[in-house]
């Protein structure tokens, strides 16, 4: 099982990323998948969770901002952001864990390597 992720990278306060996280070995859709984020001095945070059934949940501070979504048929997962802060710069990880009725409580166990945004004024 392997995650690999794309579309990091450096854009003004304002702008907009699409990140892009692939998976080998396995299917999405029978796994909880969420987005993290990590930045510099501190704590790993979600950023958004997809649920279950088509549902997802994103973190307070993004919320409005970011879309997560899911594509089974290439199997991969997106997080589309939007109206980029400075303070949205940090390292960015998709994660996968167990399938559960409500993906916000499972424990995230496959890790992408991550991909870094920087976000400048």
């Amino acid at each position: 099982v392997q995650l690999m992720e794309s579309g990091g990278g450096s854009v003004q306060a304002g702008g907009s990323l699409r990140l892009s996280c692939g998976a080998s070995g396995y299917r999405y859709s029978r796994y909880c998948m969420a987005w993290f984020r990590q930045a510099p001095g501190k704590e790993r945070e979600r950023v958004a969770t997809l649920i279950s059934n088509g549902e997802s949940n994103s973190e307070d501070s993004v919320e409005g901002r970011v879309t997560i979504s899911q594509d089974n048929t290439t199997n991969t997962l997106y997080l589309e952001m939007n109206s980029l802060k400075t303070e949205d710069t940090a390292m960015y990880y998709c994660a996968a864990g167990p399938l559960a009725t409500d993906c916000r409580k499972v424990v995230f166990g496959v890790w992408c390597q991550g991909t870094q945004v920087a976000v400048a004024l």
